[in-house]
């Protein structure tokens, strides 16, 4: 995949895809019932990692700047 349609494809995926994300993990949270603080504070950030993993190809690379072809 070229560099500008990895770009361009990384920031639907974080405008689009990570806020419905976000709404989806607190949805089904939302059915259990609320427990330790820390227990759903280590439920949150392994989703908020989660999400990333299968996207890992898309994003690395994504900031740097892109190579000229002379």
């Amino acid at each position: 995949m070229k560099y500008k349609s990895r770009r361009k494809l990384s920031l639907v995926i974080l405008i689009i895809g990570l806020p419905l994300y976000i709404i989806t993990a607190v949805f089904i949270m939302s059915f259990f019932p609320r427990s330790n603080l820390f227990l759903e504070f280590f439920v949150y950030v392994f989703l908020g990692v989660v999400w990333a993993l299968p996207f890992k190809f898309i994003f690395k690379g994504i900031g740097q700047i892109e190579k000229q072809d002379n």
